[in-house]
């Protein structure tokens, strides 16, 4: 279990899913306050265990700054930011993702300890984690898009919000799941 937790960046999206499914109304400051607790719990768990990783510090940043703008603002002002939720949130985690290409893969973060040991295996790890970083930021902006068709079009809700992501992102978890594996046995000399 230790392991797991150090290892899966679903922790880290914990917030997130919770934001996702729960914030759509006239309280989604009120759900980034609690999504805030909980990356802060996490985040702090994390930190005892390696240092924190930059979708925790992101995730902390945001839920802050939601519940902060959420309180500052009235509630007929914040009617674009419950509105736009997914947008926003997806769109933030698109950028994270794309930032991270520049430095360290995000998703690099997450991998185990011992997996580049021959000079073949770190140009493979490094590859391997920015497609899959790559990857997560397409999604993440796909859902920012169909957050955004959602309000625009509230008929689509259905798809644009629930069916269409979660295909999405079950795809990406297999997909995070296999590629590793792959790359790092077609990377190997013959």
């Amino acid at each position: 279990m230790d392991e797991w937790f150090e290892r899966s960046p679903f922790i880290g999206f914990v917030p997130w899913i919770i934001y996702w499914v729960v914030a759509d109304g006239p309280s989604t400051w009120m759900f980034g306050a609690i999504c805030a607790v909980i990356s802060a719990l996490i985040l702090g768990v994390s930190a005892g265990r390696g240092g924190p990783r930059l979708l925790e510090i992101v995730t902390i940043v945001f839920f802050i700054a939601v519940t902060v703008v959420g309180m500052v603002v009235g509630a007929h002002d914040r009617d674009w930011m419950d509105g736009y939720a997914t947008t926003l949130s997806s769109g933030v985690l698109a950028v994270m993702a794309l930032g991270s290409l520049a430095f360290q893969p995000f998703t690099a973060q997450y991998a185990p300890e011992s997996a580049p040991q021959q000079d073949w295996e770190r140009a493979a790890f490094r590859r391997t984690n920015q497609v899959l970083t790559l990857m997560w930021a397409l999604v993440f902006a796909l859902i920012a898009v169909l957050g955004y068709v959602a309000v625009q079009s509230p008929e689509t809700t259905d798809w644009t919000k629930a069916v269409i992501p979660v295909v999405v992102i079950v795809g990406a978890m297999g997909m995070t799941q296999i590629y590793p594996t792959r790359a790092r046995d077609n990377a190997r000399p013959a």
